[in-house]
């Protein structure tokens, strides 16, 4: 593909980067935003500047928030002692969807991969493993996504807090083996987080 202008040729190489782009697409999207006026490019500019520099990581959980303790964290209508442990925000985002869950998260920010390199040091475990060691939380929902990596994961964290006084459960496998949470329909994810099982259970099948 050959451009008439560097600047069109430069703005369609860096929105092809974004996943799921490919040039053609990012050609209509770049050609899409050159037709708007430019006060509305500028503000979509400025929106994802902010968000790249005065974005912060919730000092609770690890969820992205505007602040250093998210909104969730913060709403005190919400269940402080149940924690359903996530891979990433895209998760918490999808549980939200189904209003089928009042507590608070944990994410991780991955799963355990040694083929990938990421180690239990690579994501944020241990932060969970001192709150249970707190003795604060009733119940641990186990809501990573169907895989080995998330098996993996989930029976890993399990060793840690093995003996500690708390609930382990895992969602409902109403989510088909091998699938990603966030591509779960509402309606099915929200029936797998109140159909929740204990994880020992789990363990078994």
């Amino acid at each position: 593909m050959e451009f008439s202008s560097k600047l069109l040729e430069n703005a369609v190489n860096e929105v092809s980067q974004l996943p799921g782009i490919g040039r053609r697409t990012a050609l209509r999207l770049v050609l899409h935003l050159l037709r708007q006026s430019e006060d509305q490019t500028n503000q979509l500019s400025k929106a994802l500047l902010d968000m790249r520099s005065s974005i912060n990581f919730c000092q609770q959980c690890h969820n992205i928030s505007d602040q250093l303790v998210c909104e969730i964290c913060a709403n005190p209508n919400r269940n402080q002692n149940t924690i359903c442990v996530v891979e990433d925000i895209r998760d918490v985002l999808a549980i939200e969807s189904t209003a089928s869950y009042r507590g608070v998260y944990h994410v991780l920010g991955g799963k355990i991969s040694p083929m990938d390199g990421i180690g239990p040091t690579d994501l944020n475990i241990q932060s969970l493993v001192n709150k249970v060691n707190e003795g604060k939380i009733k119940e641990l929902i186990f809501a990573l996504s169907s895989t080995m990596e998330g098996d993996t994961t989930n029976f890993y964290i399990y060793k840690q807090i093995q003996g500690e006084e708390v609930i382990l459960s895992t969602i409902a496998r109403g989510i088909s083996v091998g699938d990603e949470l966030e591509y779960t329909d509402e309606v099915t994810l929200g029936r797998s987080i109140t159909n929740r099982v204990p994880f020992e259970s789990s363990l078994k099948s």
